[in-house]
């Protein structure tokens, strides 16, 4: 019997279970609309929830896609505000080689050129992200489109 997988599953998850979660899943479709964000931050460990909710508060809160464009904004801060952008296609994954849904900033935004995040769907609406820093990878994070 498979395992259900919501946002509570992946921050209890370590880093090998969410590469290997990552590994498996499909790309999915383009997302679209707004998505709840959850940094997945030392995953596993005990300020994993503590980390995601600081983040959450204070930084970043999700992401807003637009398939229709290929494009996406964050909501950042404590209000949300709708910025940083990035264009978003198919494409082969970094990790892998298999198809993933990219999130490109590098023509897009001054602040974050140097990001590309990568995201596949592992439940309905539910997509694990891979953050890079330039071809490193540094960050898992979530997106939840059932928030």
């Amino acid at each position: 019997m498979a395992v259900r997988v919501d946002v509570d599953k992946l921050k209890s998850m370590n880093q090998a279970e969410l590469d290997d979660l990552f590994a498996q899943s499909p790309s999915g479709p383009i997302p679209a609309g707004e998505a709840d964000g959850t940094v997945l931050f030392d995953p596993g460990s005990r300020i994993e929830e503590v980390a995601a909710k600081v983040a959450h508060l204070l930084f970043w809160k999700g992401k807003v896609f637009n398939p229709a464009t290929g494009e996406l904004l964050n909501r950042i801060l404590p209000e949300g505000i709708p910025a940083i952008a990035a264009r978003v296609y198919l494409a082969p994954s970094w990790i892998d080689g298999r198809d993933c849904v990219v999130l490109d900033y590098s023509q897009t935004s001054v602040v974050a050129h140097r990001i590309r995040d990568e995201i596949r769907e592992v439940a309905p609406n539910l997509y694990l992200g891979v953050v890079f820093w330039e071809r490193r990878k540094i960050l898992n994070f979530s997106l939840d489109f059932d928030q």
